[in-house]
């Protein structure tokens, strides 16, 4: 596992995950839950870097059924989905906090919106550097390469640094 970047705490048995524990992927996404003949297998909890979970049944490494919850305490829902559809595109804040007055629309769901470096693309889960092609957490850990469709869609659709103010300034 180390070889991949990947770790792991808790029950072994012939050299393979058994019981309790936590796996570690190399994107810092944690797995912590019961695992079998080196699989998830039973109850366990993905927690993602950005703060959101999918806690789940899994049954040889697939997960069989399960509850995904974004950062901000939204949780998905298969049916009579209606949040950012369409009709309503407030952030999830804005349904549970109410609008801004006009001028102070938010940016973004957290707000303060994330400082994004110079040249660079919001990509949810991290920072996208185009020059380099290579999208890093948001503390600078090396994440992944994008390859040229990944790189397409997130200029095309990802919040961009920008040179200059935009939005809203008490002091003007």
């Amino acid at each position: 596992m180390e070889a991949i970047g990947s770790s792991y705490k808790g029950g072994l048995k012939n050299g393979r995950m058994e019981g309790n524990g936590e796996y570690t992927f190399p994107t810092e996404t944690r797995y912590v839950g019961e695992t079998k003949d080196g699989m998830f297998h039973g109850k366990g909890v993905m927690y993602f870097q950005n703060g959101s979970t999918y806690a789940a049944t899994w049954e040889k490494g697939l997960a069989k059924q399960g509850t995904f919850s974004f950062a901000d305490g939204l949780v998905f829902q298969d049916k009579d989905w209606d949040y950012c559809d369409g009709y309503d595109r407030r952030f999830y804040s804005e349904r549970c906090n109410g609008l801004r007055p006009a001028g102070e629309s938010q940016l973004t769901d957290a707000d303060p919106p994330r400082v994004i470096p110079d040249g660079c693309y919001d990509c949810g889960d991290g920072f996208y550097d185009p020059s380099s092609r290579v999208v890093s957490t948001y503390t600078g850990r090396f994440l992944r390469n994008a390859d040229a469709c990944e790189h397409e869609w997130l200029v095309r659709t990802c919040r961009k640094a920008r040179d200059e103010i935009v939005g809203h300034d008490p002091d003007i």
